[in-house]
């Protein structure tokens, strides 16, 4: 069986590799997603599971490694070519209808197969990556808050926070340090864990390679130690990716202490059932962090359009008094629930068809500060979602992604936060709601 799934799976990658060689580096091309989700790009290159992009929005060009398993069709010089088909009801569905849960469909052999074979191979833009890294950085990196405070020039993890995460244009060259210490650190078990654990980060959050992120994580031994819990939640969500939504949710199953990234998951999956049932768990539990719940209970909500009891999520957030304790983050959740409560009251007025034609700006609070989108609509369509100031620094693919859905689905209804960055997202989708108001005939 396993020998069958892999034949079906080099057929395949034999026939994408014809249709990417019709793509000269530089070459523009129009990437539609299995979910309806289409992004303009430039076509850097490709191997035999993904296509790396070149995308620019909000003055910044980011490089996006995307997997071929997960795009519907390609448009390169003015030629379409099918890579996956979708399922009989999808087609039947305009782009904007195909709900969040469509997702390419893969065995569990054949998921196996594709982390594995690709897990064990670096990207092809490894070899021709540097590796660069301050030489002040302290390759040991030992266990633990470093004496003399924060510095990024020499502490690796907050190397990676500070100075990796937020510039797209070192993404590569993250992944490449981290193969570097594996290979420093080859004799040190404990330490590859967690290099292995941060390799896995990196694919999943800033490249969306969730073959290569379920790899890794699989080898610092996440499935087996459940820890962290969030880390255990994102590889569900590799396995819900790559094409198999009950590996997914056995995987969910079998966590222990369940994150409130669980709310999201089985939310962008289509089952806000489960996803209601983990709130309802986490108010009863002692140890519990209402404001961060409802919030999630919230977004669940207003991604599966029940706007009614997502409102009444985001007033529970508001009304949680203010106590020392977590002030900070009670604070920060009533700023977002503040924002998202406005644009849900917002999402009428925000029908592209009721906006006259012109250039609309807007902002909302993101997490370090306010992010303003400048929102074009000409003939009652969207035609671009840019993000023109941000000082956002763990942004991770949100401010590309968000504003392609929101193209694909000419609305902010519906659309699901890009994992790992769900605060900027929100900003994104709340200030083109705004904007979109401000433009109502």
């Amino acid at each position: 069986m396993l020998a069958s799934c892999r034949l079906r799976v080099l057929l395949s990658l034999i026939f994408l590799s014809a249709v990417f060689a019709a793509a000269r580096v530089g070459s523009a091309a129009t990437i539609e997603y299995l979910d309806g989700t289409r992004l303009e790009c430039k076509v850097l290159s490709k191997d035999e599971m993904n296509v790396t992009v070149e995308v620019t929005s909000g003055g910044m060009t980011v490089k996006r490694t995307i997997p071929l398993a997960k795009v519907h069709k390609v448009t390169i010089n003015d030629k379409t070519y099918v890579i996956n088909e979708r399922s009989a009801a999808a087609s039947a569905k305009t782009a904007s209808d195909v709900p969040a849960a469509s997702k390419p469909r893969r065995t569990k052999a054949e998921v196996e197969a594709v982390i594995n074979e690709l897990g064990r191979k670096p990207p092809d833009w490894f070899e021709a990556t540097p590796l660069n890294y301050p030489k002040t950085l302290d390759l040991s990196w030992p266990e633990g808050p470093p004496p003399g405070g924060w510095n990024n020039q020499k502490n690796v993890g907050q190397y990676i926070w500070d100075i990796i995460n937020a510039n797209p244009n070192k993404w590569r060259e993250g992944v490449k340090l981290m193969h570097h210490l594996l290979t420093m650190h080859k004799d040190d078990p404990e330490k590859r864990e967690r290099i292995m654990e941060a390799l896995g980060r990196m694919y999943h959050n800033l490249h969306q390679d969730h073959a290569r992120a379920a790899f890794w994580w699989r080898q610092a031994g996440v499935e087996k130690t459940q820890s962290p819990p969030g880390i255990m939640v994102h590889l569900a969500e590799c396995y819900w990716r790559l094409g198999n939504k009950q590996m997914a949710v056995d995987h969910l199953r079998k966590i222990k202490s369940v994150p409130y990234d669980a709310i999201k998951l089985w939310a962008d999956m289509g089952e806000h059932q489960q996803a209601m049932a983990i709130v309802e768990q986490a108010i009863k539990s002692p140890n519990g962090q209402d404001h961060f719940t409802y919030l999630y209970a919230a977004d669940a909500c207003r991604v599966a359009g029940k706007y009614k009891d997502a409102i009444g999520h985001y007033q529970k957030v508001l009304a949680i008094p203010n106590p020392d304790k977590d002030k900070g983050q009670i604070a920060r959740c009533q700023e977002r629930a503040q924002a998202s409560l406005e644009a849900i009251k917002l999402f009428e007025l925000s029908d592209v068809k009721k906006a006259a034609d012109g250039t609309y700006r807007a902002d909302s609070i993101g997490y370090e500060a306010p992010i303003h989108v400048e929102v074009a609509v000409h003939a009652g369509r969207i035609e671009s979602v840019r993000v023109v100031q941000h000082k956002e620094k763990q942004f991770y693919s949100a401010l590309t992604d968000t504003p392609a859905k929101i193209i694909t689905k000419q609305g902010v209804k519906g659309i699901d936060a890009t994992s790992s960055a769900t605060i900027t997202s929100e900003a994104i989708i709340n200030a083109t709601a705004k904007a979109l108001a401000s433009g109502a005939k």
